[in-house]
């Protein structure tokens, strides 16, 4: 009986670290903060007017972020977390119609708008797509450009995420993050509470699963955002 109970004492601290390893791939600050874009009474437009706003940053600076992303005719991109599809057209015209565009989100309500959005403007290129938390639902190397714009704080579970994102790429494929600087005692008690995690540690994330950092790119007018790119390896 003693044996017994000593083996089933040891399995006991094995099952919970495994436990708290699973629990870790989810990020603790961000559990519920996706809830508020999968409400089915989610009213649409009161954030068409937040965030096409030229009073946010990468509203502001689409146009040049898009010129950034150094899309040609023929690529394929993919907006993960496209919201309500604030550079669907951006991205329509710069691919052409040789290229292609999957508008990816987990919301619903959003993925009927940028539907209705994208029937409305005849953008005959652009996928819109469904995502759940661990996964984008796109096929294995089906894109040449991942774009996370706002995007990354909002993964409640960044390892199965990047690792989808990571099989969805081609072989030279390139992953873009735009993100809040998170600066403790310098950014705004909003990012603070609201962003997870810092530039250095999203970096750090993103490389842990395949990926190369390329370089930082410069925008005019970001004063919270940063503009980092990423190779598939």
């Amino acid at each position: 009986m003693r044996v017994r109970i000593t083996v089933a004492l040891l399995i006991l601290p094995l099952a919970v670290s495994c436990s708290s390893a699973r629990d870790r791939d989810r990020s603790a600050a961000a559990i519920s903060i996706n809830e508020r874009f999968l409400d089915p009474d989610l009213d649409v437009q009161t954030w068409v007017r937040r965030w096409e706003s030229e009073s946010r940053e990468v509203a502001a600076a689409r146009e040049q972020i898009v010129r950034a992303l150094e899309l040609t005719p023929g690529k394929r991109i993919a907006d993960v977390g496209a919201g309500t599809g604030l550079f669907v057209e951006l991205f329509s015209k710069a691919v052409t119609d040789k290229g292609r565009v999957y508008a990816v989100d987990i919301s619903p309500k959003f993925v009927a708008h940028i539907k209705e959005r994208v029937a409305s403007a005849g953008l005959s290129n652009v996928e819109v797509i469904l995502s759940s938390e661990n996964s984008v639902k796109l096929a294995e190397g089906s894109v040449d450009v991942v774009f996370l714009c706002d995007t990354y704080h909002h993964f409640e579970y960044p390892g199965p995420m990047l690792r989808s994102i990571h099989s969805a790429l081609s072989k030279d494929g390139r992953l873009v993050v735009i993100d809040f600087e998170r600066i403790p005692g310098k950014s705004r008690e909003w990012v603070l509470n609201h962003v997870r995690a810092g530039k250095a540690r999203v970096s750090d994330e993103i490389t842990q699963a395949g990926f190369r950092f390329r370089d930082e790119v410069r925008i005019d007018g970001f004063l919270e955002n940063y503009f980092i790119r990423f190779e598939k390896q």
